[in-house]
Formats: structure tokens, sequence, C-alpha cells
């Protein structure tokens, strides 16, 4: 058995499953099944009971920049999944009842110990307030892993990802308390100019970071927004800083 950091092979002989083509599969598809199929952290997620390999990147995450602490309050918009709340559960303990996390998506998610997953749309008039009923009070951590369906055109793809991280920004300084922390999948590509300029204003430290757990080829990167200043904001100096 090959260990995780192993070339793949054993013997001269690769370990890497193929995928034969099939009719009922486009191209695309077939690729999609052999990434997967070939992917250490979708089998480590696999082993280690994870719902997705996206629990590695909140991992991650989490070491580089101290996001969650024992007893707090947790929101991951576009849930489902639930690899993200699954992790922010056992972090700040609301499996074992302290703390909340809740996890809302459009879709059903399947019930992780310690996760509230509500069906419901963040976009919504009154969703900070119902959200905020629900975690019995302000956010330390919003987070969003969510990403937009790609249309194979770039910029086009740039666009719709930070739109949907700015919105969820908006929401996010609708229910953090001072000091709180809101993360959010971007592209690289230099469409995300604005969003990063108003976190600076509303937040005291602004980063990007790129976990390890993002394929190699896939543009994502994490901006990390902490020491959120409340609805008034404050003039103090911003700290922007690049990670990989």
């Amino acid at each position: 058995m090959t260990s995780e950091n192993s070339s793949g092979r054993e013997g001269g002989r690769s370990l890497k499953q193929r995928v034969k083509s099939s009719k009922r599969r486009t191209v695309s598809q077939t690729r999609w099944l052999e990434r997967q199929l070939n992917d250490p952290f979708v089998a480590r997620a696999k082993r280690e009971g994870y719902r997705s390999r996206a629990a590695f990147k909140i991992i991650e995450l989490n070491e580089k920049f101290k996001l969650f602490k024992s007893g707090g309050r947790i929101v991951d918009l576009g849930a489902a999944p639930g690899g993200w709340a699954q992790v922010a559960a056992k972090i700040v303990g609301s499996d074992k009842g302290r703390g909340k996390v809740v996890g809302i998506d459009l879709l059903e998610i399947e019930p992780i110990a310690g996760v509230d997953f509500q069906v419901m749309d963040f976009l919504l008039e009154d969703a900070p307030e119902r959200l905020k009923e629900m975690l019995g009070g302000d956010a330390d951590v919003v987070m969003s892993d969510m990403a937009a369906n790609t249309t194979g055109h770039k910029k086009t793809d740039h666009l719709k990802i930070v739109a949907l991280a700015e919105l969820a920004a908006d929401f996010a300084r609708e229910v953090l308390a001072p000091g709180g922390v809101f993360l959010a999948k971007v592209l690289q590509g230099g469409t995300e100019g604005e969003l990063l300029a108003n976190l600076k204003r509303d937040f005291a430290v602004v980063r990007h970071y790129k976990p390890a757990a993002s394929r190699a080829d896939s543009a994502e990167l994490y901006v990390v927004a902490t020491g959120y200043r409340g609805s008034r904001g404050a003039l103090t100096p911003n700290v922007d800083e690049f990670d990989t």
C-alpha cells in the first residue's frame, strides 16, 4: 500500500486509476471521475469520516488563522454537503453542547452532530435576523465555500464567484459580532479588487490563502478577513497579505 506522500508508483508500475469511457458519460464527466478516484484528499476524507475533501481546506485555514474558538458561534453559507460545518462543530465543541454551528443551504443536508442545518436563502431580507435567533446572538465566524456554476469562460466565472462572495460579505456584516471573521472562496484573476477594498474598510486584517487541499490546477483562493469593526467601522490601519 502506498503512503499519502508516495509518488503513486510501486515496483515501477503506476497505481493511478483510469476510468474507461462510457456512452453514458461525457468526456468531462469521465475526467472528473478519474480525478476523484486518484485524489488523495478524497480517499483521506472517506477514511476519516468527513463529508468531503473540502474538510481539509477548512482544517488548514483554521490552523493557519485560528478562526474557531471553543464555544464560538459559526455560520456556514452554502453548507452542503457539510464538510466545513462538520469540522467547525468538532473544534468549537457544538457536538458536545458548547457553542453553535448553523449551516445554511438551498438543499437538504444529512444531519451532523452539533450542526443545525437550515434550508434557507441567505439573500432573503429576514435571513440575518432569523440566523441570529438560531445562533442565540451574533456570529463569531461567517464562512462560505460557495461557488457559482462555471461556464468555462474564465472572466465570466471570476465575476460570478466574486459576486457571490460579495453577497456573502454583505450578509456577514449583518450578523457578525465586533472582532468577528469572514472567510470566502474567490478566484485569482484580478476581478476581486472592489471586494477586497470593502473588506479592508470593515475588517482589521485581510489576507489571501490557498490551502494544500485546493487542487494545483485550480484558480481558487480564500480571502480571510479578521477583526470585524462592527457596523460603524473604525479608522484604523489595514493589513493586506498574500500567502500561498
